[in-house]
C-alpha cells in the first residue's frame, strides 16, 4: 500500500510540474497539440500508478519526453509561420462581412446551432449585428460587431472618467498585508486611522479588507 502511495505523489509532482511548465493555459484555450499532450501525460501517469508491476521509470521517461517535444514545439511555432500553420492551423472566418460563411462552417464541423449558442453567449442575439465571427486556433470565437450596432463609450458620449485601478487587498482573515500596503504606498498608521473611522478596533476581527478598484476603503467583518 505505501509503494502505491509512494509512486502516486511521485507522478503527481512530475505531471504537476509538467503542466505548469508547459504554460498557464485553460484546457479550452490550448491548441490541439498542447490539448494532446496533455491528454497523453494523465494517460501515461495513470498505468504506473494502476499497476505496480510497471517501473515507476517507464511512465516517468515518457512524460519528460513529451514536455521536451511540447517545449520544441513550441520554440518552433514561435519562430517559425509555417510551423505553426501547419501545427495549430489558422483562424477561420464564419461569418464575413455580415454573411455566413457555409464553405467554413462545413469545413470545421461547426453547426449554426453552436455558432448561435456561441454567439448568445457572448451577447450577440442577432446575426444582422455581426460584422465578423472568426473560429481562433484555440477553438474560440471572436466577434466584431457591425460599428452601428456597437454601444457607445464613455468617451464618445464625452463623459468625464477615471481610469479604475486594481483592487488591492490590505487584510485578510485577521492577517495584514504589508506587502501590498507598501504597493500603494501607504504604512501600517494609515491603515489603522482607515480602521479607526470604521470603528474596527483591531485587525484580527476583519474577514477582508482591501482598496477597491475606485480606491474607496472596502471591508468585512468576520461576524
Amino acid at each position: 500500500m505505501f509503494i502505491v502511495l509512494f509512486r502516486t505523489i511521485i507522478l503527481y509532482l512530475i505531471v504537476v510540474l509538467s503542466m505548469r511548465l508547459m504554460g498557464k493555459k485553460q484546457i479550452g484555450e490550448m491548441e490541439p497539440f498542447e490539448l494532446v499532450i496533455a491528454i497523453m501525460i494523465s494517460e501515461l501517469a495513470s498505468l504506473p500508478m494502476q499497476d505496480t508491476r510497471i517501473s515507476i521509470i517507464r511512465g516517468i521517461i515518457p512524460i519528460l519526453t513529451l514536455l521536451f517535444l511540447q517545449t520544441i514545439f513550441a520554440m518552433l511555432q514561435l519562430k517559425s509561420e509555417k510551423f505553426r500553420l501547419l501545427l495549430s492551423g489558422k483562424p477561420n472566418l464564419l461569418i464575413d462581412k455580415g454573411k455566413l460563411n457555409l464553405k467554413e462552417l462545413k469545413n470545421e464541423k461547426f453547426n449554426l446551432n453552436d455558432l448561435l449558442e456561441e454567439l448568445r453567449l457572448q451577447g450577440y442575439y442577432n446575426l444582422s449585428d455581426i460584422e465578423y465571427a472568426i473560429l481562433e486556433t484555440s477553438g474560440k470565437i471572436s466577434v466584431i460587431p457591425k460599428t452601428n450596432t456597437e454601444p457607445a463609450t464613455k468617451e464618445d458620449m464625452k463623459i468625464q472618467f477615471t481610469q479604475e485601478a486594481l483592487p488591492i487587498t490590505l487584510v485578510l482573515d485577521g492577517k495584514v498585508n504589508t506587502e501590498n500596503l507598501k504597493m500603494i504606498h501607504k504604512n501600517s498608521k494609515w491603515l489603522k486611522d482607515m480602521m479607526k473611522k470604521n470603528n474596527i478596533h483591531s485587525a484580527e476581527k476583519i474577514l477582508i479588507a482591501m482598496l477597491d478598484s475606485k480606491g474607496k476603503f472596502f471591508y468585512q467583518l468576520k461576524n
